[in-house]
């Protein structure tokens, strides 16, 4: 997903700057790609935008002059002096600004992206920021900003990505975020972010949303069907009770779904198995129960299929471990009983697959005894759809929006 935001950030770029300027950027493009974030990192700034004449863009640039340089005063520390470079009146030449002329009639040029990842600045974010109406992205990942996001930040009209992540903010979920109301992609990742998740977040048309690695606590909003987000982590907080049974009814785009190391409770929804283009499915380090869905395999394009550390049980179906495009299957820390022929052919088909610490009778690297002579979760139980045997992984979609609703148990 990394790959996939700075090509969505470098598409943007590309779209909203002319030819001539996006070759004239002094220092040349660079991708700042680090563990926390992505983006692109304009070097330099664009160093060949034209003076502005008298009546033309003189007041967008005023503008966009005192909100850095306000933003600029609240930067406590700058150890690569970044902001040596954001001295005078040409923002356009600020090192991580660049600019464009605008899409409609209006005079030019105008700020249309920032772009300081891995500047390791100290500071905070201003209110004067919310002036950059054209701005279209704002990455800010592996810096140490703190503090909350300014209310004014709902402004930013033209904003289709933002990324905080990597950096020291605090307090509840940023609310202002889901008031842009064109962003896109939203990364707040590796944080401190704390409290509950907003339902909103997942009624907007986000395509991206990552709030792993903050201390985000209670439950997942009903309503994360609601999503279309082709990309949701939510790895590595403190949320608790059950996967919602809308989990099944989002939208069958979504690519990837990340819950692992929270502390979450039940059954692995059925409707899984709408998910035909999911690829990575990680629900690791968890206290799920329960045998597992047999929808899961219609997971035809998953690769990375991982279980371990929760309290499933039961067999690890025969379908699953067939499915064409794995590349890791890890069940490992469970309480599985027992494995498909099918599962022992994934070591032939060079997949990793990792079964250990469970209660399968014959096996290496198994549980003691004593701990598989009560499976957890045993009068658990999880809502199952009868469906047609063989399964029918098409007619999936209606048995279950049939059955299924947010409000179900």
């Amino acid at each position: 997903m990394m790959e996939k935001s700075w090509l969505l950030a470098f598409t943007l770029f590309l779209h909203v700057i002319p030819r001539e300027a996006a070759f004239g950027v002094s220092g040349g493009v660079g991708l700042g790609i680090g563990n926390a974030g992505s983006g692109v990192w304009i070097g330099g700034g664009i160093s060949n935008t034209p003076t502005p004449s008298p009546g033309s863009s003189a007041s967008n640039l005023n503008s966009a002059y005192a909100a850095l340089q306000s933003w600029k005063s609240a930067i406590t520390d700058d150890p690569l002096k970044v902001l040596d470079t954001w001295v005078g009146s040409d923002v356009c030449a600020y090192k991580g600004v660049f600019c464009a002329d605008p899409q409609d009639d209006e005079p030019g040029p105008v700020v249309v992206g920032i772009d300081l990842n891995h500047a390791n600045l100290q500071g905070t974010l201003v209110k004067e920021i919310s002036v950059l109406t054209d701005m279209s992205l704002l990455h800010l990942n592996s810096n140490r900003f703190s503090g909350t996001l300014p209310d004014t930040f709902r402004d930013l009209i033209s904003l289709q990505e933002l990324d905080l992540s990597n950096n020291h903010f605090s307090g509840p979920f940023p609310m202002v975020t889901l008031y842009i109301p064109n962003l896109m992609y939203l990364d707040l990742r590796f944080n401190s972010f704390s409290g509950p998740i907003p339902e909103d977040v997942f009624n907007k048309k986000l395509d991206a949303i990552f709030l792993n690695n903050n201390q985000f606590d209670s439950q997942i909003p009903q309503n994360l069907g609601n999503s279309p987000a082709s990309v949701i982590n939510l790895a590595n907080n403190k949320l608790s009770g059950n996967i919602p049974s809308s989990f099944g009814l989002m939208s069958s785009k979504v690519k990837e779904i990340l819950f692992l190391n929270n502390q979450l409770t039940g059954c692995i929804p059925q409707g899984v198995g709408l998910f035909t283009e999911m690829q990575v499915l990680d629900v690791s380090y968890n206290s799920l129960m329960g045998h597992l869905p047999d929808t899961i395999s219609c997971l035809n394009q998953i690769e990375v299929l991982n279980l371990a550390h929760n309290k499933l049980s039961g067999q690890v179906p025969e379908l699953v471990c067939s499915l064409k495009s794995l590349a890791n299957l890890t069940v490992a820390y469970n309480f599985f009983s027992g494995l498909s022929q099918d599962c022992a052919k994934l070591f032939f088909r060079n997949v990793g697959f990792d079964f250990s610490l469970n209660c399968i009778p014959g096996r290496d690297m198994q549980r003691p005894q004593p701990e598989c002579s009560v499976i957890p979760g045993g009068g658990l139980s999880c809502l199952r759809i009868p469906s047609p045997q063989p399964l029918i992984c098409g007619s999936l979609a209606e048995t279950l929006e049939a059955n299924l609703s947010p409000s179900s148990p």
